[in-house]
């Protein structure tokens, strides 16, 4: 694989997306096809992502982590995405949502009972944030949390949360509202996990896109978790939600990127052999120039991740760069697919097609870790 020109990237990134690359075309890419037409979620796969190091990817040695900058997960990430976007979210959702806000917000006693049992790909960690009226409109929650003599008592539900209801779910950080202050609800973050009491989880099927990944709804009845299962201060927890997706967005951006790369691709390989009207597609200035727009829009989206990347890393703001990238991936993955479903015509169209199922799993990218009118949203305020 020839290296990619890059000024942020050092030897170690080459080396780690030569790794990843080639674990994702010889043991991904075999299975994506079936995995996502039976809708099944890999435990196999997902262990295996976890003896490659890929869960735990930013988390410090000491808890078992690989203690990588954040750059080299968003590599992970662009390679699985570019392969398989069922994968990459499994991987993006428990790195970024799930360890995230434990390691950046847990105490000492927090990250050493919950990091090290969830870096190795046997368990998966949730982010509990959307529900049926709430997801955009994060402060309409209905889930409540109940201090007692001895713990928390939740009641509620959370909905379309990824990696939650599998056999490898081992729980969520879950924000609930916990009280009222003058009038306004009080939020808090709360660690919750499977084997609690009153902790029902269940799997939601026949999904458009990502039909690989486990993607679950979860319900609270009197679910009770101890006192000491609280992330943060009480009051904290929307910021931190909401400070967690700045982050979360940076892998989003990257499966985009990934899926951008990996549906270009595609279109060029059945374009320089797919002959009509007795010469190859990629000879027609009316393809060629499709294939020449899909680059630019992959350059400009590279570069763009790799500098906020680049930001976090050096401890500077990157909330409006992380919702940037965020919104133009999301929407050049849409524009790059679609084009590329064109190039291959008709055949696209069948599911033995690797490019129908990149066009569907794009689908989602302008929803998840905010919508693309939310996002807009986001960057005026630095107007």
């Amino acid at each position: 694989m020839q290296k990619m020109n890059h000024p942020l990237l050092k030897e170690h990134h080459h080396a780690l997306r030569e790794q990843i690359r080639h674990f994702a075309e010889t043991e991904i890419y075999p299975l994506a096809a079936e995995l996502d037409e039976k809708a099944t979620f890999s435990e196999h796969l997902t262990r295996r992502m976890g003896q490659m190091g890929l869960f735990g990817m930013c988390i410090p040695e000491e808890y078992g982590g690989r203690n990588l900058d954040t750059l080299s997960y968003i590599i992970a990430v662009e390679e699985l995405a570019r392969i398989d976007g069922s994968q990459a979210v499994t991987v993006a959702a428990h790195n970024s949502l799930g360890l995230g806000p434990i390691h950046q917000y847990g105490t000492p006693e927090q990250k050493k009972h919950y990091l090290p049992k969830l870096v190795d790909g046997n368990r998966l960690w949730a982010f509990g944030l959307t529900e049926p009226n709430a997801g955009s409109d994060a402060k309409n929650i209905a889930t409540r949390a109940e201090k007692t003599s001895d713990g928390w008592v939740i009641n509620g539900e959370k909905i379309f949360i990824t990696n939650s209801s599998s056999a490898l779910a081992a729980g969520m950080t879950l924000l609930a509202c916990t009280g009222e202050n003058a009038g306004k609800k009080v939020y808090s973050t709360l660690l919750v996990e499977s084997n609690a009491p009153g902790y029902r989880k269940e799997p939601i099927l026949n999904k458009m896109m990502w039909r690989a990944a486990d993607t679950g709804r979860v319900y609270f009845n009197n679910c009770k978790i101890p006192a000491e299962n609280i992330l943060g201060q009480e009051g904290q927890g929307l910021r931190i939600m909401l400070e967690t997706l700045d982050s979360g967005r940076l892998s989003i951006a990257a499966m985009g990127l990934g899926l951008a790369q990996g549906a270009y691709e595609l279109a060029a390989k059945y374009a320089k052999k797919r002959v009509q009207f007795g010469k190859t597609l990629i000879n027609f200035q009316n393809i060629s120039f499709k294939l020449a727009e899909m680059q630019v829009k992959i350059e400009l989206a590279r570069n763009t991740l790799y500098h906020a990347c680049w930001l976090k890393d050096q401890g500077l703001p990157f909330g409006r760069e992380a919702a940037i990238i965020k919104l133009y991936t999301s929407e050049i993955a849409k524009e790059i697919a679609d084009e590329a479903l064109q190039i291959h015509g008709g055949y696209g169209l069948i599911k033995s097609s690797d490019i129908e199922r990149f066009y569907r799993d794009q689908r989602i990218l302008q929803i998840g870790e905010g919508t693309s009118e939310i996002l807009k949203l986001v960057i005026s305020k630095y107007v």
